[in-house]
C-alpha cells in the first residue's frame, strides 16, 4: 500500500518546492517561514492519521512499521517546533550575536536531517542505515556553522565536523567488519550469520567500533567532548535542534542494529549498553553542576539524559522501544520549551543563568514554564518526565538490570539539584534592575503555552501511553 511512502515522499520533497517557491517570490520574506511551518505541521497530522498493521517493505530496502512511523512522528515534531523557534533569530539579533540569514535554505537543511532520521529508520541493509546517519549528520555540520559573522559558531561547526569525521571513520569500520563477517549488507542475513558464530573476532570488533562511532553522535562518555562546545557556539536554534533531532536519530541507529541484526548477541550486549549508560549518566550530572551558560548547562544535561535512554535498550525489543518512544516525545516537549524560554530571555539578556533573576515577578509565566520544563527534565511526577523513566527503568527491569536502575534513580537526584537551580534562579534570587526587560509577542506566548501543556498532558493522560503500548505491541 503505497499510502505509507506518502509522507516520505512529501518530506523529499520539500527541499525542492521550498527553494523553488523563494526563487519564484523572493520579496516574500515571511512566505518561507509560514510555508515550512505550515507543512511540517500538516506532515505530522498526517502521520497520526496512518493507520498501520502488518510491516511493509518497498523495494526490499524501505520498512515502514508501528515504530518507524511514531519515529517519523518525532522526528517531524521536533522539526516543526525548531522552525518555529528558530523564526526570531531572523528577525533580531540574540545573546549578542547579529541575525540569522537565509530562512529558506535553513528550513531546508533541517528538512534534510529530518529525511536522513526517516532513512535510519526505514534500512533494511547496511548501506542504507549508513547513508541515512550521514544525510542527516552532514546538514547538521551547515546549520552549527549557520551565523558566518559569529566566530564562535565558526569554531563551533569545525569541532563538530572533526568529531563527526572521527565518528563516520568508526562507523565505516564497524560496518566493513560487519559486512566482512556475515558476506551481506542485508540484516536478516547478517542476523543468521550472527546467530551461527556469536562469538567471532569479526562480530565484536564491529560492535565495538559502531558503539564508539554512534557514541560521538548521542553523546555518550567519553565520546561526548564535542557537545558543550557545539552547543554554546551554535545558534541557539540550532543547539534546540542539535538537542532532539540528532539525538533522536541516534538512539534510533541504536536500536535498529540492536534489536535488528544484534538482536541474537542482545543479552552479551547489556554489559557494555549498561557501563555505557551508567558513565554517561554520570559524567552529564557532574558536567551540568557547575555550568553558569544556559546552553553549555543544556549540553550536559542532553549527555546525561543520552545515558538514561540508553537504559532502555537493555530491556526487550516491544517493551525498550515503546519507553524509548514515550521518552523522546516527553523530552522534546520539555526541551523545546527551556529552549523557547531561554531564547526569549537571550533576545534582550545574555543567555546565563544571571539572566533568570527576578523572572517569577517580572513575567511569572515564563517562570512558571522553565519550572515545568526543569521539573520534567528531572523526573518529577506528575510530568511527562517523570513517566518517561520510569518507562525507561521498567524496561530495564525486564531483564533485571536492578543494580544500573538503582544507580540512575541515585544519580536523578543529582539532576534534580541542578535543575532545581534554573528555577531556583527565576523564582528565588533578587531582580537584577540592570537587566533589559523582556519582552513576548503572540506567536511567542502561544508557543510557550502550547509546550507546557505537551509537557502536563502528556504525562497525565495514560492515554497516549497505552497507544504506544498498544501499536508496539508491549
Amino acid at each position: 500500500m503505497t499510502n505509507f511512502l506518502i509522507p516520505d515522499i512529501l518530506l523529499l520533497a520539500f527541499p525542492f518546492v521550498a527553494i523553488t517557491l523563494h526563487l519564484c517570490f523572493p520579496t516574500k520574506r515571511r512566505f518561507p517561514f509560514f510555508f515550512s511551518t505550515i507543512f511540517f505541521g500538516a506532515l505530522f497530522v498526517l502521520l497520526n492519521m496512518l493507520l498501520l498493521g502488518a510491516e511493509q517493505t518497498y523495494l526490499s530496502t524501505w520498512k515502514i512499521d508501528s515504530f518507524g512511523v511514531l519515529l517519523r512522528e518525532v522526528l517531524v515534531l521536533g522539526a516543526f517546533l525548531g522552525l518555529l523557534f528558530a523564526k526570531d533569530y531572523f528577525d533580531h539579533s540574540a545573546d549578542g550575536k547579529p541575525p540569522l540569514h537565509q530562512f529558506p535554505e535553513f528550513s531546508v537543511s533541517i528538512a534534510a536531517a529530518t529525511f536522513g532520521g526517516v532513512t535510519v529508520v526505514s534500512a533494511t541493509d547496511l548501506l542504507t542505515l549508513f547513508l541515512g546517519l550521514e544525510l542527516a549528520t552532514l546538514p547538521m555540520y551547515a546549520l552549527t556553522a549557520w551565523n558566518k559573522a559569529d566566530p564562535q559558531g565558526t569554531e563551533a561547526g569545525t569541532k563538530y565536523i572533526l568529531m563527526g569525521s572521527v565518528a563516520t571513520a568508526f562507523e565505516l569500520f564497524g560496518l566493513s567488519y560487519l559486512y566482512g563477517f556475515a558476506g551481506s549488507l542485508q540484516f536478516s542475513i547478517i542476523a543468521k550469520a550472527v546467530e551461527i558464530a556469536p562469538l567471532s573476532p569479526l562480530l565484536w570488533i564491529s560492535v565495538l567500533f559502531l558503539f564508539c562511532g554512534i557514541g560521538f553522535k548521542l553523546t555518550l562518555f567519553p565520546f561526548h567532548t564535542w557537545a558543550p562546545d557545539v552547543y554554546e557556539g551554535a545558534p541557539t536554534p540550532v543547539t534546540a535542534v542539535l538537542a532532539v533531532t540528532s539525538k533522536t536519530i541516534a538512539i534510533a541507529f541504536l536500536l535498529v542494529l540492536v534489536y535488528g541484526p544484534f538482536a541474537n548477541i542482545h543479552n552479551k550486549l547489556i554489559p557494555l549498553i549498561s557501563i555505557l549508560a551508567a558513565v554517561t549518566i554520570l559524567a552529564g550530572n557532574l558536567g551540568a553542576l557547575k555550568q553558569s551558560r544556559l546552553r553549555r548547562f543544556m549540553a550536559y544535561s542532553s549527555i546525561s539524559q543520552a545515558g538514561y535512554i540508553l537504559v532502555a535498550l537493555i530491556g526487550p525489543e516491544a517493551i525498550a522501544k515503546t519507553a524509548v518512544i514515550f521518552y523522546l516525545i516527553a523530552y522534546t516537549f520539555a526541551n523545546y520549551l527551556a529552549f523557547f524560554v531561554f531564547g526569549i530571555i537571550g533576545h534582550k539578556r545574555p543567555e546565563k543563568f544571571s539572566s533568570l533573576a527576578g523572572l517569577s515577578k517580572e513575567n511569572p509565566s515564563l517562570a512558571v514554564a522553565i519550572a515545568i520544563a526543569a521539573f520534567s527534565l528531572a523526573g518529577i511526577p506528575p510530568l511527562a518526565g517523570f513517566i518517561g523513566k520510569f518507562f525507561l527503568f521498567e524496561s530495564a527491569a525486564n531483564s533485571k538490570a536492578y543494580a544500573l536502575i538503582t544507580f540512575a534513580a541515585i544519580n536523578n537526584v543529582i539532576a534534580l539539584y541542578y535543575y532545581i537551580q534554573l528555577i531556583k534562579s527565576a523564582w528565588v534570587d533578587p531582580a537584577n534592575p540592570e537587566l533589559a526587560p523582556i519582552c513576548l509577542n503572540v506567536r511567542q506566548k502561544i508557543c510557550v503555552l502550547l509546550l507546557s501543556l505537551g509537557v502536563i498532558f502528556s504525562g497525565i493522560i495514560p492515554l497516549i501511553s497505552d497507544n504506544i503500548s498498544r501499536i508496539l505491541g508491549a
